[in-house]
């Protein structure tokens, strides 16, 4: 069932058209009109009708140009206001309609009701108390009592909710002025009321802000400042509540709207330089994140904290990105002391738990990275790299519990190349088994030999060593994926003869010695 109210609403949203039916209907006294002027207005009147608002809108205009005393014509440009939504432009045609036509209740009486949705209500008051000393029509005679005791009823509780807010009891006087401003109470369920008030949107704006709710206080804000030109104050106060928020976008967006309608506001142009160079400062640092260069990235979100070191949002991004910086530059060490800080306030945030997977993976630690996938996939399931990465380190975490070429060479899964070599020619020497003259040292030896010797050629080649690192291991025929591949699982038999550091054999050195 749609609720009373709703209906209400939707009846009222119509209220302008209707006075545009009410008045296509209207006959009033004889003007002395030339034939050009009645011309249009005749056929102002028909598109009217048909709905064609703009065609209408210029044919009332053309009237008007061609005799500016006429008050009808300025009754039906201002009908053609009020069906296009421009109530605002509505109001100074029907003043000229009083001002020609005192006794023209029906203008009397729309004019009260625009001036009552801007917040001007003793001006509204008097224009319904005029009607009604002005021999009405019995339904003028109804709306505009029905208006005048409206009128009364906002006065009062308008009234109330500026002492309220007075004494700084916000909840109070937000109560009060949604009255004022908006159709919510049994007594004006049937009536529009101040929806056009900017004074009284803006001390509810201070409300909402006082009982931390920035949202509705940008959106009272906003309406403000479209409710008067020149309100440099509430683009102010929304791009500090952006800036507060985080949102140094937005923010920088408002403010410049400020300096648009005075370049020499003093606040607004203080605020602009302090967003324009954090947003500067941000921006490059993303481009920078883009371009891979995550080392230029984390020293310019180091500059953000020093340009806005005090609120707490941009202390909160800067660890967020870090935290992603440090992740895909290899510090896993940095990168998981960052997310893990960050994951205290935010724990289900995915891009960081994401980041810290990654470098759990890096640092080896399997089950945490999976626990970290697992709970981002909890609020994204969709989540193609999620899931990825969640098979990547269920693999690894497998295959670690086999055989781990890094491992056996001990070193980090984001070493070099260089530092790979070096590490297998020390093992190499090492564990040759021409060193052991013991069978079973021997033997063991010839083991250890041949997995050091696999774990260098599959981490010195691109190609092998990728795989690896997405947990498959490119030499065990069980994890090869439809078979094929080269495979070093060989036995020492193959091996005997080779000298790791002399020029024949699958691997040659070049040593220099000094």
């Amino acid at each position: 069932m749609v609720a009373p109210s709703a209906c209400a609403h939707k009846l009222l949203s119509f209220f302008p058209f209707l006075l545009v039916l009410l008045d296509l209907q209207y006959e009033g006294v004889e003007c002395g009109i030339n034939a050009d002027v009645d011309k249009h207005l005749e056929m102002g009147k028909k598109l009217l009708a048909a709905g064609q608002l703009a065609d209408a809108l210029s044919h009332f205009h053309s009237a008007i140009d061609g005799d500016p005393d006429n008050y009808l014509a300025y009754y039906r440009r201002a009908t053609a206001y009020l069906a296009m939504g421009k109530s605002k432009a509505a109001i100074p045609d029907l003043s000229r309609v009083i001002e020609l036509k005192p006794d023209f209740t029906s203008a009397r009486l729309q004019r009260g009701q625009l001036l009552l949705k801007q917040g001007k209500l003793d001006e509204a008051e008097e224009d319904f108390k005029r009607v009604l000393n002005s021999n009405p029509s019995d339904q003028e005679e109804k709306e505009a009592t029905s208006q005048l005791i409206k009128s009364d009823e906002i006065q009062r509780m308008r009234s109330q909710g500026m002492e309220a807010y007075n004494i700084k009891d916000y909840t109070t006087a937000e109560s009060l002025l949604n009255v004022v401003l908006e159709v919510n109470n049994a007594f004006l369920l049937s009536f529009e009321t101040c929806v056009w008030d900017a004074e009284i949107r803006e001390v509810r704006a201070e409300c909402y802000i006082n009982q931390g709710e920035p949202g509705k206080a940008i959106s009272d804000l906003k309406a403000a400042s479209k409710l008067r030109s020149d309100n440099t104050a509430a683009f102010y106060k929304v791009s500090r509540i952006y800036y507060q928020l985080g949102d140094h976008e937005m923010s920088l967006s408002e403010i410049r709207e400020c300096l648009k309608l005075d370049p020499d506001h003093k606040d607004c142009f203080s605020h602009y330089k302090q967003v324009k160079k954090l947003n500067k400062q941000i921006q490059t640092a993303e481009e920078f994140i883009q371009e891979g260069r995550y080392e230029d990235a984390i020293g310019k979100y180091g500059s953000v904290l020093k340009t806005e070191p005090n609120v707490p949002a941009y202390a909160a991004l800067v660890q967020e990105r870090l935290c992603h910086c440090y992740s895909k530059n290899q510090q896993p060490t940095e990168a998981i002391r960052e997310c893990s800080e960050f994951l205290q306030r935010e724990p289900n945030n995915v891009n960081v738990l994401k980041d810290r997977a990654e470098a759990y993976i890096q640092e080896e630690m399997y089950e945490e990275a999976i626990r970290d996938y697992e709970t981002a996939q909890q609020s994204s399931e969709n989540d193609k790299q999620i899931r990825e990465g969640l098979e990547k380190a269920q693999r690894l975490l497998k295959q670690s519990q086999k055989r781990d070429y890094y491992k056996i060479l001990g070193v980090k899964r984001n070493a070099k190349k260089q530092e790979i070599i070096k590490a297998y020619r020390k093992l190499a020497q090492q564990w040759h088994p021409d060193n052991f003259q013991d069978a079973e040292e021997k033997k063991r030896a010839e083991k250890k030999f041949i997995d050091i010797a696999s774990a260098k050629e599959v981490l010195t080649d691109p190609e092998k060593r990728s795989r690896f690192d997405a947990g498959e291991d490119p030499l065990d025929p069980e994890s090869q994926q439809g078979g094929g591949g080269s495979h070093f699982h060989r036995g020492w038999n193959q091996w005997q003869g080779f000298d790791p550091f002399g020029s024949t054999g699958p691997f040659n050195f070049k040593f220099h010695f000094n």
